[in-house]
């Protein structure tokens, strides 16, 4: 029987690629054979990650970033018929890739028009609120909408309390198919001697990774202890520099991110959702500096500095030694990450 599943992440960083890996590898696991759709960075991060498997390039969304957190929303604004339009095109080859590579299901993540009424289609995301300003309430219906397009929408978090995504994940009441599935990530914890005082890793769009990363270089002159300073830039090659203190890396494959993740003591890097949940699986104290004007970021590192379990600072405002309140925080939860996988794919085999 051809078991072809269909993985599409968005690409805006490389959260959304990267929480996909745990469920591309099950999908292998279970009998699937993954049939990777993506562009960019995302889609060369997991060429690297699984060079066996086949990739397809989707139309890019075009997302692009304000030079100033303040205009983030406009500047969305301004592209959306760039968005819709790329959505429009992926809708058309989402057809042809189904006919073409006989596909039974989709996994999309956070790609709007990546399903079908022919084939069972998923869609994963942590915003079942997109919160937006005062455009909130649009934002999060329009969100809500798209999702309605698909058979199951699949939340990484905790269903209950505690959980990681507050009201964003979390609707009083919906339409919607959700299922929660728990906390995802690609790594796991392991006992390891520390190697690294502090572990830098930066993702997200551009111009505002650059702008962080020149920002940290200037601030880690002024410490003394072990570094290693991975930059999230996706090159056909793996570069490692040395400066004083500090390892410089391009960017780290799994099993080599996994390491020193468990090596370092604690880690300074955006609040993004995916970085959340390796932080809260692999139990590692961090700081966080959220992506400037993107409301999610800012959204859940203010959520976890309120309840005393992470610091944060704007990016402007940090200086190194903000790090020392580090341990004045207690952490993220620790939560149960075992996915039913066999029931959550039994979608996949009721046709």
């Amino acid at each position: 029987m051809n078991k072809n599943i269909l993985v599409a992440p968005l690409n805006w960083g490389l959260g959304h690629a990267t929480r996909c890996i745990p469920i591309i590898k099950e999908l292998e696991n279970k009998g699937f054979n993954p049939i990777i759709a993506s562009d960019g960075v995302a889609l060369a991060l997991l060429k690297k990650e699984f060079p066996h498997l086949t990739t397809l390039e989707l139309p890019s969304y075009q997302i692009e970033y304000a030079k100033k957190g303040e205009n983030f929303k406009w500047k969305l604004i301004k592209n959306s018929p760039k968005t819709i339009s790329a959505i429009l095109s992926e809708k058309r080859l989402v057809k042809e890739i189904i006919k073409e590579h006989a596909i039974i299901g989709i996994i999309s993540d956070n790609r709007l028009g990546v399903h079908s009424k022919k084939v069972p289609s998923v869609f994963i995301t942590h915003q079942l609120t997109v919160l937006s300003g005062k455009t909130t309430w649009i934002s999060s219906k329009l969100h809500q909408f798209f999702i309605s397009k698909f058979n199951e929408c699949w939340v990484p978090d905790a269903e209950d309390i505690p959980n990681l995504t507050g009201k964003l994940g979390h609707l009083k009441a919906s339409d919607l198919n959700v299922k929660y599935i728990g906390v995802l990530s690609r790594l796991e914890k392991k006992e390891m001697p520390i190697k690294y005082d502090l572990m830098v890793i930066l993702s997200g769009p551009e111009p505002q990774r650059t702008f962080l990363e020149e920002k940290l270089i200037e601030e880690l002159k002024n410490y003394k202890e072990k570094v290693v300073f991975i930059k999230g830039k996706i090159e056909p090659e793996q570069k490692k520099e040395e400066a004083d203190n500090v390892v410089f890396y391009n960017f780290m494959q799994t099993e080599e991110l996994e390491k020193t993740f468990n090596e370092s003591n604690f880690v300074l890097c955006r609040s993004g959702y995916t970085t959340v949940m390796d932080l809260a699986k692999l139990e590692k104290k961090a700081f966080f500096i959220p992506t400037p004007g993107q409301f999610e970021q800012e959204f859940l590192a203010k959520k976890y500095k309120r309840e005393g379990i992470l610091p944060m600072a704007k990016q402007d405002d940090f200086t190194i030694t903000d790090l020392d309140a580090i341990w004045l925080y207690q952490g993220l939860p620790k939560f149960n990450s075992n996915v039913d996988w066999k029931q959550l794919f039994h979608l996949f085999e009721s046709e």
